[in-house]
């Protein structure tokens, strides 16, 4: 079952030297218990695909596509108090920054409750439930590794390392039991413990429960060992998607090659102390967009052809955007 659906997707901002388009025609599908990771350096786009996705998006900019719908249901079209209601219900978040995404007034255990759904609550008195959902608050935080609940509860954001905030907003996206989880890079900053545990953690629950995710993330090893299913971004364009398997096996497009080419730990071969393939130049900035494809002026593989944009090309289950794809022989 198709969860989210999102074709053709365009953000256009209004800067100094006018309306660019940050975000350009994005193609994603999520199915039901799929985790789906998005992938790319910063600056490519991903958290402004998971603001749209949510609606967190100021009203000043100009956000189309030809379809972006949730079980069928029409997300652009919908109104901002039905869409906070879906997303309240079915969708979770966990963005990069905590302490931007929490109330600084409110302690952490008020919050955590906030997110408790009423069918968990057996008791009719609010006294009784009150209990109830400290009981529940608890074993969340025990679940994604916070041993000290007493402390985490009755602190407020600030007061707590950036380590456990992050842990903890985790377990506020498990609260209301959401059919999509989107991890916007829930592990950054993280110590290789706390990460490897929240990676279990997700995967465990997109098993157990069928709980689809998107993991957005520019940290391949971390999406390797989770994600079935890869959509790779390059400066607000989708450059190449498809089963990750695939795609580490054989990518098609020069931007996934080089992502894979910068992680050692892909290539088996690599002796060590050799210097690792990376990309000359850097992302091209909101002000200095390429026409065409925006990866041409540091694509090796680049030709005249490559100013105008490039047609999204099919094999079985994998897409690319490419007009001299690496499966091609040089000519």
């Amino acid at each position: 079952m198709i969860l989210l659906d999102i074709k053709n997707l365009t953000l256009e901002i209004d800067i100094s030297s006018g309306w660019v388009k940050a975000l350009d025609k994005i193609n994603m599908v999520i199915h039901e218990g799929q985790i789906h990771a998005l992938v790319g350096e910063s600056g490519s786009g991903k958290s402004l695909i998971v603001k749209a996705i949510v609606g967190a998006l100021p009203n000043r900019w100009r956000i189309t596509a030809d379809r972006m719908t949730w079980k069928g249901k029409n997300l652009l079209t919908m109104s901002p108090k039905a869409r906070r209601k879906l997303i309240r219900k079915d969708i979770s978040v966990i963005f990069q920054n905590p302490l931007e995404s929490l109330d600084p007034s409110l302690t952490l255990g008020q919050q955590i409750k906030e997110m408790l759904p009423s069918n968990q609550f057996t008791k009719t008195w609010f006294w009784q439930n009150n209990k109830e959902k400290h009981a529940l608050a608890v074993k969340l935080l025990h679940k994604v590794g916070i041993k000290d609940h007493q402390q985490c509860l009755t602190s407020y954001p600030h007061q707590i390392t950036n380590d456990v905030v992050q842990k903890f907003m985790v377990a506020m996206a498990l609260a209301s039991e959401p059919k999509l989880i989107i991890a916007d890079d829930p592990t950054r900053g993280m110590e290789i413990t706390s990460k490897t545990q929240i990676l279990k953690l997700l995967a465990r629950v997109n098993q157990v429960k069928s709980l689809s995710v998107m993991f957005v993330s520019h940290d391949l090893l971390a999406i390797s060992s989770m994600a079935s299913y890869v959509t790779v971004l390059y400066c607000g364009q989708t450059v190449e998607s498809g089963e990750l398997k695939q795609l580490r096996k054989r990518a098609f497009h020069p931007y996934t090659q080089a992502l894979l080419d910068s992680a050692p730990s892909f290539r088996k071969d690599l002796p060590p102390k050799s210097p690792l393939r990376s990309l000359d130049g850097s992302i091209p900035t909101l002000h200095h967009l390429p026409i065409g494809c925006r990866l041409g002026p540091r694509c090796p593989r680049a030709r005249k052809e490559c100013v105008a944009t490039p047609q999204i090309r099919r094999v079985h289950t994998h897409f690319y955007t490419c007009h001299f794809p690496l499966h091609w022989e040089a000519k």
